[in-house]
Parts: structure tokens; C-alpha cells; sequence
């Protein structure tokens, strides 16, 4: 199969056209559909909170269990936040649905029904035991894989399993909250740790995936390094849409990052205060290590706020790499990779800009606009009010998106790809070296031997 990047659709033989640039494309391609969409969210919460007219707040489920049962979170406001969040994204993903050429007439009632698994999954995880120790994704992926590996998926739902269009609106409306000031609170300390670190490990693991343990599958090589070492699922999708990765890839590296997640999530915690490490140190190393930006902020929390604090810091300065590195993997995959398989090919600016994951611009979009434009002009606690609000609608997106996944996928299929245990020694492989390298990135920069401690508030 070609992919034919004037219409984003795929051809047949897996190469990569350069097609001159059309208008159309920003408004019939997945990419740039997920950009609209995610600016439309965005602007809609920018508007809501810094004029007061009107609450655009996504629904969020109150934790239930322990005392408080399932049916007391339930009100009349809740209700209506539930409504507006499946009509918000529902008419949106609809729209753009139709802009592709997919049938309102099937895509509606597939979404509801999705949409409905995904209201399931935000209630399962709001638990309380559950929701300590679990993120939602994981139950998103576990509901969708039970469906599409006992029952089977029902062709009326098929429509709406769109891992990719979800998640990459998602991806840009989380860039709002990427902001660049983090880079500021933290300074060379974050820089050290999290942008020499990362790019250290996906050419570490690059190399010993294709070259020790000779994996052939090398999308799916560089696309389990960058889950590995920026932010799991995020930094899979946006690696995965740069290397043209299959779904099949995509889904084995979603499904071994969530289970390792959890278990560093617990255990990390555990270990850190075991050793005595402290919180700004253990907090910082969990941060540059933990996959998902959630179980970072759930993890960082067991160690105080200090540990919290340095762990988000540390993994928000990570995720500012995902645009930096889907870039530097379109090009290195366009110019070289493909390159060697295809040596007749002429590789042009044009083609590395044909696979550049358009929505990553989107990404960066948002997060400049709110970190040069927004932020100086409406302040600190304005902007933190609006991710407020989008954090939600970027949640119901992963949602949506993580549930598509396991829609999506096949345990027979999973097996194949694991190519005799080979994709599973690469993370187990990689992460090791990440824990080691971050440690010492750490120690050196935040044990007080070498420099200054910095001065975060908690």
C-alpha cells in the first residue's frame, strides 16, 4: 500500500507520494481535521472561562466506593455535563467524519455506542480502590479487547473505532497545557533530565532493537522507544503516525507501555522511599521515567507535594519533546530508512513534509499560544482554569481513542507481532537503561553535590 499524502489515503504499495499541496487537504484529512477540532475545543474553554459567559466544563465522575455508592455521584448537573460532552465531541468528530466521506447515517450510532463504552470505562475507574491504583486507560483498553476477542466487534460499531482521529485531537488540545514557562520554573535541572535523557534512549534502544535483536519491524522499534522514554501512548501515537507504524504495532506498544505504567506507578514509589532517595530527587525520577503523564501525577503524589511537584515538572518538560521527536522521525525514517529500502527513490523537502504528522503542528500551536499569548496577556491562574476545562474533553478523547485500540485489536494478532518475546526485551531492555540514566541525570543535578538546589514551590 502507498500513502498518498494530498489525500492521506492509503494506496497501494506502502511508499509515501509527494503530491503538490492542496487546499483541500485542511479540511478532508484526518491530521488536519484533529487540529480543528482541537482548536475548536480549545477556543470554546478560552472563551468560557476569560469572559465568564458561559461554563464549557466537560462531565468528570466523582469517586464512588468506600462509603459512597454509585448511584449519590449521579445529579442533574452531571447529567447535563454528560450531554454536552457526548454532543460537543459527537457533532465535531461527526463533521469532520463527513468531511472524510464517511456517512453521518454510520458514524453517529457508532459513535454513541462508543461513547457509551466510554462512559462505562470513566466509571470503572472512578472507583475508589480502582482509581488508586489503576488509570482509566487501562480499563479502556481492557473493555475493548474483551469485546473484540469474545463477542467480536458488531459492524454497526466498526465506524467510530478511530484510534488515531481521537487521540490526535486529544494530543492537540493537551498541547494548551504543554507550557514552555515549565522550562523556566525548572530550568537547566529539567532540561538535563528529561531532554538529554530521552533522545540518549530512543537511539540506545533504536539500536539495539535493530541491530542486537535484529527486530524487523522498524516502526514499531522506534515507536516503543518513544512510549518507552517521553509519555507512553502520546508519544506512540505521534511517533507511530511519523513512521507510518501499522495499527497492530501501535496497539503492542500501547499494550506493553500500560502494563509496565502500572506496575513503575506502584512500585517506583515504593522503591524510592525505601532508598531514601527524597522528593525532589524520587519525584523527578519518576517523571523521566514513568510512561503516562497521570501515573507520573499519581506516583509523584505518594512521595508529598515536593515529589509531585518535581514530577510533573520533569515529565512536562518531557512532553514537549513529542513534536520535536515525530518530526526528527519523519525525517530520519524519509531520508533514510525508506531511503535504504527504496534507493531508487528521490527523497525531497516536500515528502518530508508530506510525512510530518500535520496534527503535531496543531500541538505546537497551542502550546506557544498559550504559553507566549495567553498566559502573558490573562495570567498564570486564567490559564490554569481553562486546561481545568480541557483536561476532561482531552480525557473523553483518550477515552474514545484507547477504547478504539482494543476494539482494534486481536490477541492472535498481538502474538504475531511480539516475534518470539523480541518487542517485549526491547522495553523491558530500554526502560532499565532509562531508570539508570535518569538516576544519574538526577543525582548529579538535584542531590546538591554538583549544583545549587533549585527553589520549586510545592
Amino acid at each position: 500500500m502507498s500513502y498518498t499524502a494530498a489525500t492521506g489515503v492509503s494506496a497501494p504499495n506502502d511508499i509515501v507520494t509527494t503530491e503538490k499541496f492542496k487546499s483541500s487537504e485542511l479540511f478532508h484529512t484526518e491530521d488536519w481535521l484533529a487540529v480543528w477540532i482541537g482548536f475548536i475545543v480549545i477556543i470554546a474553554a478560552s472563551v468560557g472561562v476569560l469572559t465568564g459567559a458561559f461554563d464549557f466544563s466537560a462531565a468528570k465522575f466523582d469517586t464512588w466506593g468506600n462509603g459512597v455508592s454509585l448511584v449519590s455521584i449521579w445529579s442533574a448537573g452531571l447529567v447535563f455535563r454528560l450531554i454536552l460532552t457526548a454532543v460537543v465531541l459527537g457533532v465535531l468528530f461527526t463533521v469532520g467524519n463527513v468531511l472524510r466521506g464517511t456517512s453521518a447515517k454510520t458514524y453517529v450510532p457508532a459513535y454513541a455506542g462508543i461513547f457509551a463504552l466510554a462512559v462505562i470505562v470513566r466509571l470503572i475507574s472512578a472507583e475508589y480502590t480502582l482509581n488508586r491504583y489503576l488509570e482509566w486507560a487501562f480499563f479502556a483498553l481492557a473493555v475493548g479487547l474483551v469485546i473484540a476477542n469474545t463477542i467480536g466487534v458488531p459492524d454497526w460499531l466498526k465506524p467510530a473505532v478511530q484510534t488515531e482521529f481521537y487521540i490526535k485531537a486529544g494530543l492537540v488540545i493537551m498541547g494548551f497545557s504543554v507550557l514552555f514557562s515549565n522550562i523556566v520554573n525548572f530550568g537547566l535541572y529539567g532540561l538535563g533530565i528529561a531532554w538529554l535523557v530521552t533522545p540518549t534512549v530512543i537511539i540506545f534502544m533504536w539500536f539495539f532493537g535493530t541491530k542486537v535483536l535484529k527486530i524487523d519491524n522498524k516502526p514499531l522499534v522506534i515507536t516503543l522507544a518513544t512510549a518507552t522514554s517521553v509519555c507512553g501512548t502520546s508519544a506512540a501515537i505521534a511517533t507511530g503516525a511519523a513512521s507510518k507504524a501499522k495499527k497492530t504495532d501501535l496497539s503492542l506498544a500501547v499494550s506493553i507501555s500500560i502494563i509496565f505504567t502500572v506496575l513503575m506507578m506502584v512500585l517506583e514509589p515504593i522503591i524510592i522511599k525505601a532508598i531514601g532517595l527524597g522528593g525532589l530527587m524520587g519525584g523527578a525520577l519518576i517523571g523521566g521515567t514513568v510512561d503516562s503523564t497521570g501515573a507520573v501525577t499519581v506516583a509523584g503524589t505518594a512521595l508529598g507535594q515536593l515529589g509531585q511537584t518535581s514530577a510533573v515538572l520533569v515529565k512536562s518538560i518531557q512532553n514537549i519533546l513529542i513534536g520535536f521527536i515525530a518530526f526528527a522521525v519523519a525525517v530520519f525514517f524519509t531520508a533514510h530508512v525508506e531511503k535504504g529500502d527504496q534507493k531508487e527513490r528521490k527523497i525531497t523537502a516536500a515528502e518530508i513534509w508530506y510525512r510530518l504528522p500535520k496534527f503535531i503542528l496543531g500541538f505546537f500551536a497551542a502550546s506557544l499560544i498559550a504559553s507566549f499569548i495567553v498566559q502573558p496577556l490573562a495570567g498564570q491562574e486564567k490559564v490554569a482554569a481553562i486546561n481545568s476545562v480541557l483536561d476532561q474533553y482531552k480525557n473523553w478523547a483518550f477515552v474514545l481513542a484507547f477504547t478504539s485500540i482494543g476494539l482494534d485489536t486481536n490477541f492472535r494478532e498481538i502474538k504475531e507481532q511480539m516475534q518470539g518475546g523480541k518487542p517485549l526485551t526491547l522495553y523491558v531492555i530500554g526502560q532499565i537503561f532509562n531508570i539508570v540514566l535518569t538516576f544519574i541525570a538526577v543525582w548529579v543535578l538535584l542531590s546538591g553535590h554538583f549544583f545549587p538546589l533549585p527553589n520549586i514551590a510545592a
